[in-house]
């Protein structure tokens, strides 16, 4: 990938998160832009977003993908170039994977049997 294309890649991203964050709800969710991957000729780009909390990743989805248009054109507004690439939606599980991974951990610590002190002194503090 060349540096113009990685570039327009965190531009975009930037942008895009920007008019997610800005102009759309969903209630007791977090949508993230992970990454942007623009194709060589700058016409369509994957946008691919991280959703954790109460909303299914699917509705999330659906909701940008059917207005991609809107954010398409708020995105032009702010970034210039020749075309601006047409945007499709897709999940990253990674940023809920994470969750899941930290939760689990948690869950083993609390059921863990604590370690006797090393040393007996220790106890009568």
């Amino acid at each position: 990938m060349s540096r113009r294309t990685d570039k327009v890649n965190e531009l975009l991203r930037r942008e895009i998160g920007t008019t997610i964050q800005r102009d759309f709800e969903f209630p007791g969710t977090i949508v993230t832009v992970i990454e942007v991957e623009v194709t060589d000729d700058l016409k369509e780009a994957r946008v691919w977003v991280g959703v954790v909390g109460r909303m299914a990743p699917s509705q999330v989805l659906e909701k940008l993908n059917s207005r991609h248009g809107l954010i398409q054109s708020a995105v032009a507004k702010r970034v210039v170039l020749r075309n601006t690439p047409r945007l499709s939606f897709r999940l990253d599980d990674s940023a809920q994977r994470g969750v899941d991974l930290v939760n689990l951990l948690d869950d083993i610590d609390k059921n863990l049997p604590k370690a006797p002190p090393a040393d007996p002194e220790e106890e009568q503090a």
